[in-house]
């Protein structure tokens, strides 16, 4: 039995999308876990017991040599430091990451973040062992600087690749086109994605060509990407089209079509496209003008036919096949009756 719309609305990535369609921030708050409290709370205690004990050393009223009182400060700033970063980091983990309904997006982005935090505390501690620990950040930010326009291009697309996960204009099965590049996405790495290439050079149809397209993750920052796998909508619109004389039988033309195509799509298939223009109906999206049975319409062509025109929604992958099937079913119906259809013939073609 095929899901209703209030079924498929549960899903995650369905929900987040309906929330980005129509402006809506997450309604549900996020709250901090008890395990979660009790670390901040640690960390708030041992972050005060730091500052305290700086002052009562920096007041001499603790007693100690002066090159002892030196270390115990150094140590004392750094402990502060370091709690002050675990604890935003734990901040940004509940009420940032934990706002990503993709479990591994989250995920890896928790592992970005973690990764960080472990440098920044290596960082703190260089300087807790240096005494001159200004002059050592001084010269590790001038080599930072220098190494970031060395590595400026893998940089950014790391940045970009943070992007996707974050705000997802594809995924890894979206069906993509960004610049030339046409395939579907199978692998989204730190510094590049990887696609399926349909189409391409040497084909004129969307099969697969058997390529891999490599592109780096910056080029999302700067191309516009066109995604036929919206998780609100995943169908395309495709259509078939025939030349026919203007004394035609236009009513039995248009009524073969029509049947043709709804037998050759199923009942099935129409049925999954209206659940989903109800979804699109919570939307600013136009639900109206999204029909789950072909249309068939006649234009005047710029030769001496009309053109005969019979548009239908079908799953991407789907689009070529279905299309190769239901011109050989469409032909061999509007050949039956050739004196009511009137092709061009011979020449005239």
């Amino acid at each position: 039995m095929a899901e209703t719309a209030e079924e498929i609305s549960r899903k995650p990535e369905i929900r987040k999308e309906l929330q980005r369609a129509i402006g809506e921030k997450r309604t549900e708050r996020i709250k901090a876990r008890g395990r979660d409290k009790f670390w901040l709370i640690i960390h708030a205690v041992i972050l005060l017991g730091c500052v305290a004990t700086y002052f009562l050393v920096g007041s001499k009223l603790v007693p100690l040599p002066q090159a002892s009182a030196g270390v115990v400060v150094r140590i004392l700033r750094g402990m502060a430091l370091i709690v002050i970063v675990l604890a935003i980091a734990r901040v940004i983990s509940i009420y940032m990451l934990g706002r990503i309904l993709d479990p591994s997006a989250r995920f890896t982005l928790q592992r970005v973040m973690h990764l960080v935090v472990a440098l920044v505390i290596a960082v703190i501690a260089i300087s807790i062992i240096f005494v001159n620990w200004y002059g050592m950040l001084a010269a590790l930010g001038i080599g930072s600087i220098i190494i970031g326009l060395a590595v400026q291009t893998p940089m950014k697309s790391f940045i970009a690749w943070i992007y996707i996960l974050v705000r997802q204009p594809f995924r890894v099965g979206d069906r993509i086109q960004i610049g030339e590049a046409t395939g579907d996405v199978i692998d989204v790495g730190y510094l590049d994605t990887t696609l399926w290439e349909f189409g391409g050079k040497y084909l004129s149809g969307d099969h697969p060509s058997g390529r891999l397209i490599k592109f780096p993750n910056e080029k999302v920052l700067d191309e516009i990407v066109y995604n036929y796998s919206w998780p609100l909508f995943p169908y395309v619109w495709n259509e078939i089209k025939f030349y026919v004389a203007y004394n035609a039988d236009l009513e039995f033309i248009a009524s073969t079509m029509q049947r043709i195509t709804e037998e050759e799509l199923g009942e099935e298939m129409m049925k999954r496209v209206e659940t989903f223009r109800d979804l699109l109906a919570r939307t600013p999206v136009d639900e109206l003008e999204v029909r789950e049975r072909p249309r068939v319409i006649f234009r005047v062509s710029e030769n001496t036919w009309l053109e005969a025109i019979v548009r239908y929604l079908v799953a991407p992958r789907e689009a070529g096949r279905v299309k190769t099937r239901l011109i050989k079913k469409l032909l061999v119906a509007l050949n039956a009756a050739p004196d009511r259809v009137m092709f061009p013939a011979g020449a005239a073609r």
